[in-house]
């Protein structure tokens, strides 16, 4: 197991407690050069810093938050991740001697500020802004028990989405956005109100990397009279 001196750990959180809330403040104002990751759960992702910008014979830091997650002296061909365990990270971190850090099986949990660092800079080498988003649940569309099981003329519609959050459900007609609403608990519904059924209706849950969509099934709505519907079948042959 990899060991760096008691001194060198020192002058790390010395520089770290020094520029930290200036750093806070710069992120603040909202300056260039922090990159932004997003990705889904599960996925893999590789944060690359320039490394034009990391010293040779030097010791880097990789930071989540206040945690030193990883380390890496190019010149003596160092590379450490085992402080990552305690962050989370146990068994997730890839260091190469490019200094790129790779997170595998992501979770939520990892999103996040994180920062390269080294011991003879007065601040950051690079700053990654990381969100991982959760897995997208398929929405549900029934038709709400306010209507009567006999009743034809109208149709109210409940699309729901459970143990999902920060994300967006939305109604759409053809390709037309109805209503929408930001879900940031876990169980959401919406609700849509039809005299008749006189397009392909749809719900959608979506957040900025991805989407599910679910169609209306014609049997839970009446068509309004002289309505019809040409079906496509589109078949994929693996």
């Amino acid at each position: 197991m990899t060991s760096f001196s008691s001194d060198a750990c020192r002058s790390d959180i010395n520089m770290r407690n020094r520029y930290f809330f200036f750093w806070v403040l710069l992120l603040k104002e909202g300056v260039f050069g922090v990159e932004k990751y997003d990705v889904m759960e599960r996925d893999s992702v590789t944060l690359n810093p320039d490394d034009t910008k990391i010293p040779e014979d030097d010791t880097i830091q990789w930071w989540f938050g206040d945690k030193i997650i990883a380390r890496m002296n190019k010149g003596a061909n160092i590379i450490s991740t085992s402080e990552g365990d305690d962050a989370g990270f146990k068994d997730r971190l890839k260091l190469d001697q490019t200094g790129s850090l790779t997170i595998t099986n992501t979770r939520t949990t990892d999103s996040g500020l994180y920062e390269v660092t080294s011991t003879s800079t007065e601040k950051p080498l690079n700053t990654f802004n990381l969100t991982v988003y959760a897995r997208l649940p398929v929405p549900d569309i029934s038709r709400s028990s306010q209507n009567s099981s006999s009743s034809q003329q109208n149709c109210s519609l409940l699309c729901s989405v459970v143990n999902v959050g920060h994300v967006t459900l939305s109604w759409y007609k053809g390709n037309s956005s109805l209503s929408s609403i930001s879900v940031s608990d876990l169980n959401r519904s919406l609700s849509l109100h039809l005299e008749c059924l006189d397009d392909f209706y749809s719900c959608v849950i979506n957040n900025p990397i991805r989407n599910q969509t679910t169609h209306l099934n014609t049997e839970l709505c009446h068509p309004c009279a002289g309505t019809f519907y040409i079906y496509k079948c589109v078949c994929v042959c693996v």
